[in-house]
């Protein structure tokens, strides 16, 4: 079977580009597939994963990023353009290559794919959750698009052989839509990395953004360490992004160099949650968090905003984790503290956390992945 990824890059270590190096690799060497990823803002930059060498990589140079800094209007025509740019080649890329699936991962060709007349069949995975352009709340002319793409969405998902979403809370906000299925992320733990919870240090990981809510994580910190119970445990933060130095500032302002630090990605983040105790997740919202699966295939229990989507699928309250009020800071603090305190509560979390596996094993996704992929009755 021939298939094609669509993605608009995979030079950052970010949780979609992580499930898309997984799967290409099961599907490469598990089943011997022919795969393709195609990108449109790659820039030349090497790939964080190592893809497997089978794997063709092609890059349309759309570069839709480079229109990201400029004003409303330019940015929209800017769009506008590379949009029509990305259609035509992309149209040309697919006639040529006469693969049986393309599969997209919602970047800006979602719109269009369902038009291109060539063999293939097309399936839609969406990697967030449906409200996630309205995440940001950004006002005036950008805002109004926001609104307008999130009902256009609505009738794209539609258009496709088949859409998939990560999570039943996320299926739930889309309605009865006959195409939708329903398959999550995998929980890798390729070494067999186990955390005993006994290291006084949390962990989060994720790009350095408004997504991922780090500042709230720093103001749950500060509340911790107001306490002066807590003063031997450490935070580290894995990432990368433009809130890098935004961050830093917080941190140094709270006075919490000592105890928070941003370290740059790795690709061994097992070794890490291993020497962990807790995950944290602040974020305002995800389609399927990555990182809490695989956190807890380490044994992590996780403290975690109850964001769209995820958590309620993921965790339970009391057994594995933690699930508190989006936005409520001192909740979050209330519940890191409960951990840090009560070691065995701790290691009973650890435990159950590591069932996650029973659920979100590479074997059983995959074979959801695997049947999809041959129901769409593929020659």
């Amino acid at each position: 079977m021939k298939i094609i990824y669509c993605i608009c890059s995979t030079y950052n270590p970010g949780g979609m580009e992580r499930v898309l190096f997984n799967k290409v690799v099961y599907l490469v060497e598990r089943k011997h597939w022919d795969i393709m990823v195609v990108t449109t803002d790659q820039k030349g930059r090497p790939s964080f994963y190592p893809f497997p060498a089978d794997v063709r990589m092609v890059d349309l140079g759309i570069n839709y990023v480079d229109d990201n800094d400029k004003s409303p209007l330019r940015k929209i025509l800017g769009y506008l353009y590379r949009r029509h740019k990305h259609r035509k080649a992309l149209t040309a890329l697919l006639k040529r290559e006469q693969a049986d699936i393309l599969v997209s991962l919602y970047p800006s060709e979602s719109s269009f794919i369902p038009e291109i007349k060539d063999r293939s069949r097309k399936v839609l995975e969406l990697h967030y959750c449906k409200f996630f352009r309205l995440q940001y709340g950004r006002k005036g002319l950008l805002g109004l698009i926001d609104k307008w793409r999130t009902k256009q969405d609505e009738r794209i998902v539609r258009r496709f052989d088949r859409f998939v979403v990560l999570t039943e809370e996320d299926k739930g906000y889309w309605g009865n839509l006959p195409n939708m299925e329903v398959i999550p992320n995998a929980a890798k733990n390729p070494k067999d990395y186990c955390s005993n919870v006994s290291n006084h240090r949390a962990i989060a990981v994720g790009r350095l953004d408004y997504q991922k809510g780090f500042d709230r994580l720093i103001l749950a910190w500060a509340m911790v360490k107001s306490k002066g119970m807590f003063d031997d445990w450490q935070l580290d933060i894995y990432g990368q992004g433009e809130w890098k130095d935004m961050l830093q500032r917080q941190i140094n302002e709270n006075g919490l160099n000592e105890c928070i630090h941003i370290n740059r990605p790795i690709e061994d983040i097992w070794h890490e949650y291993a020497s962990s105790s807790v995950l944290i997740m602040s974020s305002h919202y995800e389609g399927f968090p990555m990182v809490m699966i695989e956190a807890m295939a380490c044994g992590l229990p996780v403290v975690s905003f109850d964001f769209k989507c995820g958590p309620r699928d993921i965790i339970k309250h009391g057994e594995n984790g933690m699930i508190v009020p989006d936005g409520d800071i001192a909740g979050l603090a209330d519940a890191i503290m409960e951990l840090m305190r009560d070691n065995v509560l701790r290691k009973q979390m650890s435990e159950n956390a590591r069932k996650v596996v029973d659920t979100y094993s590479e074997d059983i996704v995959m074979d959801k992945w695997v049947r999809l992929f041959t129901s769409l009755g593929i020659r």
